[in-house]
């Protein structure tokens, strides 16, 4: 049997639907140990969104002072950050996949595998009328990982990734309206 953090840990504004949706992640770990969906739901185009997830790449949007230790992430958008390659560095990842305008997938890089054990992620811009966008982003964990560990880095994630998520949503709804 698989021990799967508290569902309260593994998702975050995920109805059904987002947690039952097949995301290129599940395509990069296919008999994962446990998985996390975390949504936000922003009043900006797919494209304006889709742009913000590429500056992910440039920096984490998170919780500047722990994980991005004396620098701030760019409250504009970075000239041709949107050049995504195959293997680029996103976060603690390399990027596996892309699809330009929709959505960014990718697993640990090698060096982060000791402390966050391997995970595939997906972060994808989920059109739901031309001027709102959902975001979604997903986490599948290796069955390596000890449960533990899991439970630790979801609740981490569930935090981390919560302001990600609404820093992103902040600077695509600016960019936009501007």
């Amino acid at each position: 049997m698989t021990h799967h953090a508290p569902a309260f840990f593994r998702y975050t504004n995920a109805d059904p639907r987002d947690i039952n949706r097949h995301c290129p992640a599940d395509d990069l770990m296919p008999h994962s140990a446990d998985r996390w969906v975390r949504c936000i739901d922003i009043n900006a185009p797919q494209g304006f969104v889709y742009r913000w997830l590429c500056q992910l790449t440039v920096a984490p949007y998170s919780i500047d002072w722990l994980d991005h230790p004396g620098r701030r992430s760019p409250r504009t958008l970075t000239l041709d950050a949107e050049r995504l390659t195959i293997g680029q560095p996103f976060l603690i990842f390399a990027i596996d996949s892309f699809v330009s305008g929709k959505s960014i997938s990718g697993r640990s890089r090698p060096q982060f595998i000791p402390v966050y054990g391997d995970i595939a992620v997906s972060y994808e811009a989920l059109p739901r009328s031309p001027k709102t966008t959902r975001l979604q982003a997903t986490a599948c964990l290796s069955r390596r990982t000890p449960a533990l560990t899991r439970t630790f880095l979801a609740l981490g994630d569930k935090i981390m990734a919560g302001r990600q998520l609404k820093n992103l949503k902040a600077l695509a709804e600016q960019s936009s309206s501007s």
